[in-house]
C-alpha cells in the first residue's frame, strides 16, 4: 500500500514502482506499518524534514521548569527608611522573578540586646509583602543574625 506525499492513497503498488515514484518526486520512501503487517504501508515524504519537525514538536511540548534560586538581602536593625525602601523594592523584584528570598538582620556588638528591633523590621517586611510572598521560615535568631525566608505565593 502506497500513500502519496500529500496523504492520498495510491493503492497496492509494486516495490520498484514505489521506489521510482519516490525518486521522481525527490522524496524518501518510508515504511509506516510494522514489518509483519500483511500489506506493507509505505509513504512518500521528506524524511529529514519529518525528523526535524518531530524533534521541534517534542522540545516545544516539554514543560519549561524554572529552577528556584535563593537570593539574600541583608539588613541592619538601624536601617533607615530610605535604605529600607530600596531593599524592599529589591526583595519584591526577587519574589516576582520567582526566587526564594532570605532576609537577614545582622547585629553587631551590643545591638543584639535590642533584637526586638530586628524582629519588628522583619514583621514589617512580612506585612508589606503578604500579597506577593509567603513565609517559608519564620524569623529565627541564629548566632548574631535574625533570618526569615520568603517565597512567591503559589499560583492557583
Amino acid at each position: 500500500m502506497l500513500i502519496g506525499s500529500n496523504g492520498e492513497k495510491q493503492g497496492l503498488v509494486a516495490f520498484s514502482v514505489a521506489l521510482e515514484s519516490a525518486r521522481v518526486a525527490s522524496l524518501d520512501l518510508v515504511q509506516v506499518s510494522p514489518s509483519d503487517a500483511s500489506p506493507l504501508v509505505c509513504k512518500l515524504l521528506d524524511y529529514g524534514k519529518h525528523v526535524f519537525d518531530k524533534k521541534k514538536s517534542l522540545s516545544s511540548s516539554k514543560i519549561k521548569v524554572k529552577r528556584s534560586t535563593t537570593k539574600e538581602i541583608k539588613f541592619r536593625p538601624s536601617t533607615d527608611i530610605g535604605d529600607y525602601n530600596i531593599k524592599l523594592k529589591k526583595v519584591k523584584s526577587f519574589i516576582l522573578d520567582g526566587d526564594k528570598t532570605k532576609i537577614s538582620v545582622r547585629f553587631r556588638g551590643r545591638e543584639i540586646l535590642n533584637s526586638d528591633m530586628g524582629l519588628n523590621l522583619l514583621n514589617r517586611l512580612r506585612d508589606e509583602l503578604e500579597d506577593i510572598a509567603q513565609v517559608d521560615q519564620e524569623p529565627s535568631l541564629e548566632g548574631r543574625q535574625l533570618l526569615m525566608v520568603l517565597s512567591p505565593l503559589k499560583k492557583k
